[in-house]
């Protein structure tokens, strides 16, 4: 079985790794309902995207 010869140091390894970070999503804000939403997304708040209603959503149930 290979063995590696020496120690890889702290920084090779940062380096390695550099690439590794997750990134928040961008949003948009809904010009329907100025709700926060994904770009390219209907809006989950009224259903609403590019300029009309796409999904029609039903109020939550109360418990």
């Amino acid at each position: 079985m290979a063995l590696p010869k020496k120690k890889t140091s702290k920084a090779r390894q940062g380096k390695r790794r550099s690439h590794d970070a997750l990134s928040v999503p961008a949003t948009d804000v809904c010009p329907h309902c100025h709700s926060a939403k994904l770009s390219h997304r209907v809006c989950h708040t009224c259903g609403w995207y590019n300029d009309r209603e796409a999904v029609e959503v039903k109020p939550a149930k109360k418990k």
